[in-house]
């Protein structure tokens, strides 16, 4: 991006209309609809005038990062790397089921400082959080080479409740109804289990999905692979978990990466069965995808459906995910492989 030009992405129709000094007011609903429509360069937006046009361009930009790598995996998963305006970069996912539906997979910073042992993320570092247009470029680059997305989840580099202002702009920007009115049942936030977060999400919105990182619910093992335990502690978790499902009415995920022999056995079947007794949730078990320098394994197929079978058996919902994006660093806890590949060179 260009020194001193505004970027427009994550802006509002009056924003855009304020900030660009727009008369009348219906230019910035025209510009801000060409933005969500996928345009790159103001020369699309044929219904503005040239003189307004040339002004834009001069003064503003429609998106500020640059796509610099793209990577495919064979199971049809998107890497897209993407630098920065200040010359940091990130990665966003584009995942594909096996019923077609596409899922933008999206980061919120640019490293991670929860420091989960087994995620690849976190050995970034902290990094910086996104601002709201750098979260909405990223579902715009998706959908530039995918064409129409139908979910969005903030699942990617770094946690989301860290960066929640931006998070709820760039929601604002993607569900409004003059633009690309993405239902609010479309899009995920995925938190390592930021308590406070929680509450504000369920007081203040805006609606969309939880899912709560919980990967164990016996608190010696989660602190020691999720550092967050030890200040959002398990039994005020759960209660912060049920007061959202209550307030907004909605279904709450728990996602547990599973570790061959770490978080696999009766005992822990046991701690997660009673972590989600009473509580309006749905299990996603996630076998754990591999990272080099993490010292895990990933569980076999026999361990994942017998965890499986366990917890079905006490009644609870649970489906286990089937990997997608391994062989190009995009699965679940592998993002930030290809940066950290290109820092230690």
């Amino acid at each position: 991006m260009e020194t001193g030009k505004i970027p427009l992405a994550g802006l509002l129709p009056d924003e855009l209309t304020q900030i660009s000094g727009i008369k009348p007011a219906f230019r910035g609903k025209q510009i801000f609809k060409w933005i969500a429509n996928g345009a790159v360069s103001f020369d699309e937006m044929l219904n503005l005038p040239k003189e307004l046009r040339k002004n834009l361009s001069e003064n503003t930009v429609i998106r500020s990062a640059s796509v610099t790598r793209t990577l495919q995996d064979p199971d049809g998963t998107i890497k897209l790397q993407l630098t920065l305006s200040d010359h940091s970069c990130i990665e966003t996912v584009l995942l594909t089921d096996s019923t077609g539906r596409k899922t933008a997979c999206v980061s919120c910073q640019t490293g991670c400082a929860m420091g989960c042992a087994f995620c690849q993320t976190g050995r970034l570092g902290t990094g910086r959080n996104l601002a709201a247009h750098e979260i909405v470029e990223q579902f715009l680059f998706l959908e530039k080479i995918a064409g129409k997305l139908d979910n969005i989840v903030f699942m990617g580099m770094g946690e989301p409740m860290q960066n929640l202002n931006a998070v709820r702009k760039a929601v604002m920007v993607l569900t409004h109804p003059d633009g690309r009115h993405l239902s609010g049942r479309r899009i995920t936030l995925s938190t390592s289990g930021i308590i406070s977060g929680i509450y504000d999400l369920a007081d203040n919105g805006p609606p969309m999905r939880l899912a709560v990182s919980l990967t164990t619910a016996d608190p010696e093992l989660r602190t020691r692979l999720m550092p967050v335990t030890r200040s959002n502690p398990l039994p005020d978790l759960k209660a912060a978990i049920a007061y959202y499902t209550k307030k907004t009415g909605k279904r709450c995920t728990l996602e547990a990466v599973l570790l061959k022999k770490e978080n696999t056995g009766n005992p822990d079947t046991t701690s997660l069965i009673n972590f989600a007794r009473n509580l309006d949730v749905h299990i996603n078990l996630i076998p754990w995808n591999p990272v080099p320098g993490i010292p895990f394994e990933s569980p076999s197929p026999a361990e994942c459906k017998n965890f499986l079978h366990v917890l079905e058996k006490a009644g609870l919902i649970v489906t286990l995910r089937t990997r997608r994006g391994q062989k190009i660093g995009g699965a679940c806890g592998q993002l930030g492989k290809n940066l950290l590949n290109e820092i230690s060179k």
